[in-house]
């Protein structure tokens, strides 16, 4: 994982073919200030409903005392899974693209997440336009986004497997609830079976489609998920510690923070459910998701026996953080990567298959080959 030297790359591509694409109007300055704002609203008014409505009293005394120490190191797990987005991102789509590159583009994806509710999907969506942007072709970049979407999806899916199984055995304890620990466990089977089958639906869908958009759909999806598998088969550390990491520090982080106000943190299987479960609210189209994702969070908790003031106090904190600190790190990343990406020759272009570019100081590289393989004439 150790990085490349720095380097240059001068584009080969006819000027202008990738300059036309503008920035999409959802990842605009504009429309990026509009959701802060109407981000910023939400919070406002559940921060005064909590301040002001009468039978919070007890809310408002558990919020009162939270631990400065455990919400520092809450901040610190979210920062390990901004981390472990950054390794898997940099493993699926491209490791020859500079360390500050592949941190630019996966701190800018965290940040549309929080601000955008599209079940992760806008993230990828700005990624996309990055990429296609710094000279890959789009047929690359859809196979490498449908790879990436399904293994991270597939890690989640693995670990509510994990829970479920641990639930209706006991061995993550919890709620002694055998049915409420293998429904989980059935469900992760079958989104298991189902991604499994993606490819061949997939292929009948573009043998049979007459549309050519469906058709080039269809064929993106069946060759992501070809490419998924085989990134899987390569027992590449970075792809699965960094899909792994990516969830199981915010995992980690929902606990710390029933531990900053004091309360008892809910058993491991519980909060692998509680999390997996809870984020289906993400596909509620509201800024950050908020209200579709507390409210999934909140009811799986105490639905497996967590007390419900307890796991909202939890909740609350735990939303904050995930939606501040990724928000506070991809934005201004986002706007340094656009500068770059206006103003100079980008090593974006180094990840693109089949094609030479010039990288200053090494004369001619063909793409999609190592720098050190390519310098070496081997």
């Amino acid at each position: 994982m150790s990085e490349h030297p720095s380097f240059t790359v001068e584009y080969l591509d006819p000027p202008g073919a990738i300059d036309a694409e503008p920035l999409p109007e959802e990842f605009s300055a504009r429309s990026l200030r509009r959701s802060l704002l109407i981000l910023g609203g939400i919070v406002a008014v559940i921060t005064v409903l909590i301040l002001t409505l009468p039978g919070l009293d007890s809310l408002r005394e558990r919020f009162s005392g939270a631990d400065p120490a455990w919400l520092a190191f809450a901040v610190a797990l979210e920062l390990g899974s901004c981390a472990s987005y950054v390794v898997v991102f940099r493993g699926v789509f491209c490791d020859r693209m500079s360390w500050r590159t592949s941190t630019e583009i996966g701190l800018s994806e965290l940040a549309a997440n929080s601000l955008l509710s599209v079940g992760g999907a806008g993230g990828l969506a700005l990624g996309a336009w990055i990429l296609r942007r710094g000279g890959l072709p789009r047929d690359y970049i859809a196979q490498r986004t449908v790879a990436f979407f399904l293994l991270t999806s597939l890690t989640n899916v693995g670990f509510l497997l994990i829970g479920g199984i641990g639930l209706a055995t006991g061995i993550l304890h919890g709620e002694h609830n055998w049915l409420l620990g293998i429904l989980p466990a059935v469900g992760a089977v079958i989104v298991i079976a189902l991604a499994l089958a993606a490819r061949r639906l997939a292929g009948a869908l573009q043998r049979r489609s007459m549309r050519a958009k469906l058709s080039a759909a269809s064929g993106a999806v069946g060759d992501g998920v070809d490419e998924a598998l085989r990134l899987l088969k390569t027992g590449d550390l970075r792809i699965i510690l960094g899909a792994s990491g990516y969830m199981l520090f915010d995992v980690a982080m929902l606990g710390v923070c029933f531990a900053a106000f004091g309360n008892d943190v809910p058993p491991a299987g519980v909060l692998l459910v509680a999390y997996i479960i809870g984020q289906l609210g993400s596909l509620i189209p509201i800024p950050g998701g908020i209200g579709g994702v507390d409210g999934g969070l909140i009811g799986t908790l105490v639905l497996y026996g967590v007390d419900p003031a307890d796991a909202a106090v939890a909740v609350i904190a735990y939303r904050g953080l995930l939606l501040t600190v990724p928000a506070v790190l991809g934005i201004p990343a986002l706007a340094v990567l656009r500068k770059r990406l206006a103003t100079e020759a980008h090593d974006i272009a180094a990840c693109a298959p089949g094609e030479s570019v010039e990288v200053l100081g090494r004369g001619s590289v063909q793409r999609g080959v190592p720098l050190t393989t390519a310098a070496d004439g081997t």
